[in-house]
């Protein structure tokens, strides 16, 4: 079983309980590993049991301890399982905190992990890292952010679906029954740009709550892919805000008009725009909560008026359910007046969760 993978070397660490496996060399570990569905394709670090212990005991965890509980099947989720995937993912001990806090946070019952990583909607996990953590770990929250930007975004991300995939079972065609899917099922982790964030832009962690003084936090959203979106040619926050409004109206009439989280991403020119205009974040969440709406009859230009009746045609769609569910990220380079929109799965099903970055407090 694939949940049953600690290692691929003789012996193992005491207190370890996975399976240990005796390899030749690294080509081996790929073709055992891949051939019993143990990765995402790509090739994996050999998860040997002093790797998995150094993790455990960066952050104080022992094997056994217990993380979560997958609430749809009552599965507790132990720590030891989720070190051997981000050991396999390339993380580090010292990048395993965040990973942790990202686990602990899929598995509280309002974000629905179940039900977001088997719907044939085809979300992944977006983690969004806030707190001093970002610089300790090198991520960068600047150039080419939604891409490939730095050893600890990667590998974060990586680890998560890995886990997903070896300790829940989200394989593709398995649990994981999406029809499309998109490419941040390999890693969706950015870090957010605390250090270029306007003045009375509170960094989203400390937004939802996590303390000032913690060493980070993690933000956990059902996310499908983001849409890039550009408007260099204003310096009117109120249009800036309408163009990021009208790609999530555009969600709501293509894809769901349920309302939820969205994201929206606002590199430096856009977030330069709205501090000259002294504009915080909770004034960008407002105008977006007011202008992102359709009616169940702007279905029709899309082709869907099959669903349209008269009864319901003026039947008003917000995308947010209010403003606070906005998530806005301050990332991205500093030229551009590029931004990005990263709607939910499904609004309501799937709530973001945010949860502080720590050592083990119950060890």
């Amino acid at each position: 079983m694939a949940d049953v993978l600690a290692g691929v070397t003789a012996g193992s660490t005491a207190g370890l309980r996975s399976a240990v496996y005796e390899l030749d060399d690294l080509f081996a570990v790929q073709e055992h590993f891949h051939s019993r569905g143990w990765t995402d394709g790509l090739p994996v670090m050999p998860p040997t049991p002093e790797a998995v212990q150094a993790c455990l005991d960066w952050t104080g965890h022992v094997p056994d301890q217990v993380l979560g509980v997958e609430p749809v099947r009552n599965r507790p989720i132990l720590a030891e399982k989720v070190a051997v995937n981000a050991v396999m993912a390339g993380c580090l001990p010292v990048h395993f905190p965040v990973v942790v806090a990202a686990v602990e946070a899929m598995l509280e019952p309002e974000f629905l992990v179940h039900g977001a990583t088997s719907s044939t909607g085809g979300c992944a996990v977006l983690v969004v890292v806030n707190g001093p953590v970002r610089r300790e770990l090198g991520m960068d929250a600047t150039f080419n952010v939604l891409g490939n930007t730095d050893r600890a975004s990667g590998v974060i991300g990586r680890a998560v679906r890995l886990f997903l995939i070896n300790v829940l079972g989200v394989r593709p065609g398995e649990i994981d029954r999406s029809t499309l899917g998109h490419p941040g099922k390999y890693s969706y982790c950015i870090a957010e740009d605390e250090e270029g964030l306007p003045e009375g832009w509170a960094p989203l962690g400390q937004e939802r709550g996590a303390a000032p003084d913690a060493p980070g936090s993690v933000t956990v959203f059902a996310a499908m892919g983001p849409r890039q979106l550009l408007n260099e040619w204003t310096t009117d926050p109120a249009d800036i805000a309408e163009t990021f409004a009208a790609d999530i109206r555009n969600n709501l009439n293509t894809y769901s008009f349920w309302p939820g989280n969205y994201a929206v991403v606002v590199p430096t020119q856009l977030r330069q725009v709205f501090a000259d205009a002294g504009w915080t974040k909770d004034d960008l969440r407002q105008r977006i909560f007011e202008r992102a709406r359709i009616t169940r009859g702007d279905w029709r230009a899309v082709g869907k008026g099959a669903k349209v009746y008269d009864s319901n045609a003026d039947r008003e769609h917000p995308a947010l359910p209010d403003p606070s569910a906005l998530l806005v990220i301050g990332a991205g380079g500093p030229a551009g007046g590029f931004g990005a929109v990263i709607p939910p799965w499904l609004g309501h099903k799937s709530r973001a969760v945010t949860r502080a970055i720590g050592v083990c407090d119950n060890c």
